[in-house]
Order: structure tokens, then sequence, then C-alpha cells
């Protein structure tokens, strides 16, 4: 099947016939670029793991505190936000330059579709940029011109792995891939990093094998496995945990709502604590010499 819509062709092909993280992470937040294979999969899933919706509005929450925090805290002013998904509100720019004008932003996915409407969102904004890549291979994504042209890895930067961990299976060397943006980051850079875990072992394997036979790349892991992955960084206050226990903040900006279909699975994470999306920020280490 062919994309016939505008910018289409200059664009890879949009696979139409399997969901893709970024649609189905997108519904849950309230957008509508999906496609029925992206809504039937998300359906097949909750019953199951009715925390999905939950888990992925609070990491949306998590972001906002997590950018906010950066800039106006810690003075970043450039991020690399990999696996960054389709553009919603408060994406990481317009946190960013909320509170720092000059803050500048590049945005990575696999999807070819997040591209198309990324080009649109940003087409004013020479600050901010959205490329296609694939965050398993971070040599590539550092090399590409416009990750070249816009971050200066001689200054701190902020890298985001914002719920994107847990499409990152043992096999694709998770922190091998973590460490390469680490080595050439600056000293007083930053990572942020999340992605869902089980406390049951045996539940969290379910949830894997589930996901995976659907076609998108998962590893449901432990918070114990999760902070293996992160050995040798330090950090922030309250450490690696529930999201919603990281610097809460009730007053932050709402939303959108939930289509109807997702309605139903909204709270679940409030009697169902055992799957949760977890993680932190964390400070690189600093150089010898």
């Amino acid at each position: 099947m062919s994309d016939n819509r505008p910018g289409a062709a200059s664009l890879p092909s949009v696979p139409y016939d399997i969901p893709t993280s970024a649609r189905a992470y997108g519904w849950m937040l309230g957008g509508k670029d999906n496609y029925e294979v992206d809504r039937d999969f998300l359906l097949s899933t909750l019953p199951s793991f009715p925390e999905c919706v939950d888990i992925a509005r609070q990491n949306r929450e998590f972001l906002f505190r997590v950018v906010r925090h950066l800039t106006r805290e810690e003075g970043i002013r450039q991020f690399i936000d990999m696996g960054c998904g389709l553009p919603t509100d408060d994406n990481v720019h317009q946190v960013a330059q909320r509170f720092a004008s000059d803050a500048r932003v590049v945005y990575v996915d696999i999807d070819p579709i997040v591209l198309a409407h990324g080009r649109a969102l940003l087409a004013d904004d020479s600050s901010t940029t959205v490329i296609t890549g694939d965050m398993r291979d971070q040599e590539a994504v550092l090399a590409h011109p416009d990750v070249v042209r816009l971050i200066d890895f001689g200054q701190p930067v902020a890298v985001l792995f914002l719920s994107v961990g847990h499409h990152l299976t043992d096999a694709d060397g998770p922190a091998r891939i973590l460490r390469t943006v680490i080595d050439r980051a600056a000293p007083g850079s930053f990572l942020g990093f999340s992605q869902v875990v089980a406390d049951d072992p045996e539940r969290g394997a379910a949830m894997t094998a589930h996901i995976s036979a659907g076609g998108v790349p998962w590893q449901t892991r432990t918070p114990a496995e999760v902070d293996a992955l992160l050995t040798g960084l330090d950090p922030l206050a309250p450490g690696l945990v529930n999201l919603v226990d990281w610097r809460p903040d009730a007053d932050q900006p709402p939303l959108a709502p939930v289509a109807p279909d997702l309605l139903p699975y909204l709270g679940a994470t409030r009697s169902n604590k055992g799957i949760y999306e977890y993680g932190g920020v964390l400070r690189t280490p600093r150089r010898n010499g």
C-alpha cells in the first residue's frame, strides 16, 4: 500500500500492517495520528495489562518535570530526545523553550510518520529538528548532520530515553547504547531514562511475550535490572523510582483526554501496582584528568 499524502514520497515506507510504538503511545496520550492496527493492538493488550494507559500518561507528565528541571535548575540548553514519538502537547522543545528561549532540541524516531509530522511542527524553528534514526545505532544518530549542527558535545547535553528502554532488548546491548552517548557527553550532562517494569518477573515475561508477538520490540524488566543498566551514573533525588514519585507536581499542565475506547483503563494503576514506569534523571560521571 502506498502513502499518497503530501511529502510522503521522500519518506521511508510507512508500516500499515503492524503497530508502531509511536502511534500506539500517541493514542494513549489523546493523539489522532494512528491506524486501526495500532488501536486493535492496544485493545488486545489492555485487558491483560490495563496499566498501560496510565503508564504512558504518567511518563508524559514526567517528561515535563524532567525538562523543566534540567533547563531551569541545571542550565541545560541542548537536548536529544531518543525515540521521541509523535508530537503532542508540551513536546520537549516547547517545555525547554518555555524556561530557556535559547534551548536546542533534536528529536529522533524510527517511525517515518514522526518525521512527517515533526517537519510540519518545526518548519519555522531553526533551533529544533527531527530526524529519522534508529536509537539502537547511536553512532549513526550522533553523526547525523542535524545532530552535528545543533548539538555541541563540548557543552553539557541532556539525552532522553523516556519510555523507550523497554524497546531495547538485551540482544541490542542497551548498556552499550547508553554508554555511547555518555562517553561523548561533556561533564555536567544528564541522562533521562524510563521504561516499563514489573515487580513480578513472571508477569513481566508475559507482557514481553504479548507485545513482542504483536511486532513491537519489547522487554519488560525488573527495577533491579534497570538499575544494572545505569550503573556508574549518579541519580538525582529521589533516585530511580516509579515515575509518579519523581518530584510530583499537581499543578503541571494537564494532558489531552483519552479516546472513549481507552476510558475503562484510565486509573488502573491505582489498584494494579505491580507494573509501572520506572526511571529518573542521572548525572553523567566526571572525567578524570
